[in-house]
């Protein structure tokens, strides 16, 4: 299931930038944070693909979805310049930012190769 993240939420679930100068993950497995807009179009395109795998990711890792209109302050404490963007987070480790549209089996050799997660 996707789940839409507040900054609150996002401060509990996934790092709490205003506590943490250091990388933290505050989650319990990796997840992936889409960041985008209702008006955006590539962002349309890919919420499907996203709903898809976190069905066929269920228990595995996370998906959250983060309004940039709604939450500008967390999209700018990532520094999102354009949308869609997605933080790719392992449990341990460096997130890192892809961005743009991505088709489906991007994101699943992502979730392999960046978050060590296979179905």
């Amino acid at each position: 299931m996707v789940e839409h993240l507040t900054k609150e939420t996002f401060l509990k679930k996934v790092f709490n930038y205003e506590v943490n100068k250091e990388w933290k993950f505050e989650g319990g497995k990796p997840c992936i944070i889409d960041f985008y807009a209702d008006w955006c179009g590539p962002c349309k395109i890919v919420a499907p693909v996203l709903e898809e795998l976190a069905n066929d990711f269920d228990g595995k890792i996370d998906v959250f979805k983060v309004n940039t209109e709604e939450e500008q302050e967390l999209a700018a404490a990532f520094g999102i310049r354009s949308i869609p963007s997605f933080l790719f987070v392992p449990a341990e480790g460096q997130p890192q930012m892809a961005m743009g549209a991505l088709p489906k089996d991007t994101f699943v050799k992502a979730f392999k190769d960046v978050l060590g997660v296979e179905k």
